[in-house]
C-alpha cells in the first residue's frame, strides 16, 4: 500500500523530505508486517493466500505546555499532540490472541484477550496491553485479537508520553475493529490511564493519554475526570516566527518512578490534611488557614508542591487566555513563570540523592543563559514529570540554528554522527489518535 504525500501532511506537515520518509516508513512497516505474519488468518485460525489488506493506525506523541503535575489532582492543563508518532500495520485475527512485534524496541509477544488478570511482576508493553484489555471489558466495550507490527519515533523515557502514545494506539486498534468506533476519546484515555496506574504502577493523570487522543493544541480542565472540559485553542506557534523546541538531556525516566509518584501523593497529602482527595477542591486560603499543622503532618515539600499545584492551575487559565488574545508575549512570559515555579516549589528538576546528576538543571540554565545574552525573548521549562528527560524551549526562528549548536556541543553531540541530534524541532499536530485511511 502506498501512502501519497497529500494523505500524509495532516499528520506530518507539508516539508517534502519529511512527508517522503513518512512515505518510506509505512511502506517498510508494511513490509515487516508481511516478513513477520505473512499470510491473513481466518476466523478459524487456518491460513488464507488471499491478499492481506492491513489498516493503518498513528497516534502522536504530546508536549505538555502548561500545567506541569496537576492533572492527577483534577487540575488544568494547556498541552498539543506533536509530528513524532507511534504507527502501527494491523490485520484482525479470530483466535483472541494479540500478536504484537515491536519493531523499535525488538520484540514479540502476545497476549490472549481471555487471560486478562494482572500478573505480579509484568511490565512493560505487555502489562500495559493485558490493563487496556481489561480497561475494555470493565467498560463493557468488545475486545478481540489482531497482528500488529508497530513502530515509534517518539522520544522514549523523555517527556514526550511515548507510553500514552502506544496506549492510545492500542485502545484505538480495539475500537475501530471492534467496537465500530464507537468509544469515545474521553473513554480511550481513561483506559490508557487505568492501564498505566493499575498494571503498570505508575500514578499518572488524564494529561498524557488525553493530549494524545485528541490532538492538536487543547486546554483540559480535569475537574471531572471522568468527563474533562477540553476546549481546542486555535493557534500557530509558527505563524509567531517561533520554533518549539525539545531537547533530550540525555536522561530517561525508567528508574524514577518513586520521584514521579511522591508528587501526586504529597499533593494529596496535603489536600487529606484538609479532609479532601484532590488539591483541586481546595483553595490556598484554606492550606495557609492551616499551614502549621500541615507543616507539622506533611512536611515542607508537600506544601511547596500544593503552593505550585494552586499557581499552575492560574497560569494555565492565562496562557490559554493570552493564546486566544494574540498575546504572545505574554504567553511567553507564563511560560518562564511556569519553569520558575516547577524549580523552585514543585521540585522536579534534580533527583534528591543524586547531586552530581543534574542535567535538567544544567540544561535548563545553559538555556537561560543564551535567551538572556540574545535578549531575543523566549521562554524555556521543564517538560513533562520532570528529574530526568527533556526541556522545552520557544526560540525565535533567526535564532534556532545557533541554539542547536551550543546546545548539542553541550550534550556532546557531534554532527555527522551516527546518533540522533538531541535537539528535536516540534511541530504541533492537529489530529490526534486516528486510523490512517488507505488510497481510495
Amino acid at each position: 500500500m502506498h501512502f501519497s504525500h497529500e494523505q500524509l501532511i495532516p499528520l506530518y506537515g507539508t516539508d517534502g523530505a519529511v512527508l517522503a520518509a513518512q512515505t518510506a516508513r509505512y511502506a517498510d512497516l508494511e513490509k515487516q508486517w508481511h516478513t513477520r505474519f505473512g499470510g491473513v488468518q481466518k476466523s478459524g485460525g487456518t491460513a488464507d493466500t488471499q491478499k492481506t489488506v492491513l489498516r493503518f493506525f498513528s497516534s502522536p506523541g504530546r508536549s505538555e505546555i502548561g500545567g506541569n503535575h496537576t492533572d492527577h489532582n483534577l487540575g488544568k492543563v494547556l498541552a498539543a499532540s506533536i509530528n513524532q508518532d507511534c504507527i502501527a500495520a494491523v490485520q484482525p485475527c479470530g483466535d483472541g490472541i494479540v500478536y504484537i512485534c515491536d519493531i523499535t524496541y525488538n520484540k514479540d509477544f502476545s497476549i490472549d484477550t481471555a487471560d486478562t488478570a494482572y500478573r505480579e511482576g509484568e511490565g512493560g508493553s505487555e502489562a500495559l496491553i493485558r490493563g487496556m484489555l481489561q480497561g475494555f471489558k470493565n467498560a463493557g466495550y468488545r475486545v478481540g485479537g489482531f497482528k500488529a507490527c508497530i513502530t515509534s519515533d517518539v522520544i522514549r523515557a523523555a517527556g514526550v508520553s511515548s507510553s500514552a502514545s502506544f496506549e492510545m494506539l492500542i485502545c484505538l486498534i480495539l475500537n475501530n475493529l471492534y467496537n465500530n468506533g464507537s468509544v469515545p476519546l474521553e473513554s480511550l484515555a481513561a483506559i490508557g490511564q487505568f492501564a498505566e496506574n493499575a498494571y503498570w504502577h505508575k500514578k499518572s493523570g488524564l494529561l498524557d493519554q488525553t493530549a494524545c487522543a485528541f490532538g492538536g493544541l487543547i486546554a483540559i480542565d480535569f475537574q471531572n475526570p471522568q468527563a474533562p472540559l477540553i476546549e481546542k485553542i486555535p493557534f500557530d506557534f509558527a505563524k509567531e516566527n517561533f520554533d518549539l523546541i525539545i531537547v533530550n538531556t540525555g536522561t530517561g525516566h525508567a528508574d524514577l518512578s518513586e520521584e514521579y509518584s511522591a508528587i501526586p501523593s504529597e499533593m494529596k497529602a496535603v489536600a487529606a490534611a484538609l479532609g479532601t482527595e484532590h488539591l483541586r477542591k481546595l483553595s490556598f486560603e484554606d492550606v495557609y488557614n492551616h499551614i502549621g499543622r500541615i507543616r507539622r503532618q506533611c512536611g515542607d515539600r508537600a506544601l511547596l508542591r500544593a503552593l505550585h499545584f494552586f499557581e499552575e492551575n492560574r497560569r494555565v487559565e492565562n496562557e490559554a487566555a493570552a493564546l486566544k488574545a494574540g498575546d504572545f508575549r505574554g504567553f511567553l512570559k507564563l511560560v518562564g513563570e511556569s519553569g520558575a515555579s516547577s524549580w523552585k516549589y514543585l521540585q522536579n528538576i534534580c533527583v534528591s540523592g543524586k547531586p552530581a546528576e543534574q542535567p535538567i538543571a544544567l540544561c535548563l540554565a545553559l538555556t537561560e543563559r543564551f535567551l538572556n545574552e540574545k535578549g531575543c525573548g523566549g521562554a524555556c521549562r521543564v517538560h513533562g514529570g520532570g528529574f530526568a528527560g527533556v526541556i522545552q524551549v520557544f526560540m525565535p526562528k533567526p535564532l534556532s540554528a545557533a541554539y542547536r549548536s551550543y546546545m548539542e556541543k553541550a550534550l556532546d553531540f557531534s554532527p555527522g554522527s551516527d546518533k540522533k541530534s538531541p535537539v528535536f524541532f516540534m511541530s504541533i499536530r492537529g489530529i490526534g489518535a486516528t486510523e490512517v485511511m488507505p488510497p481510495a
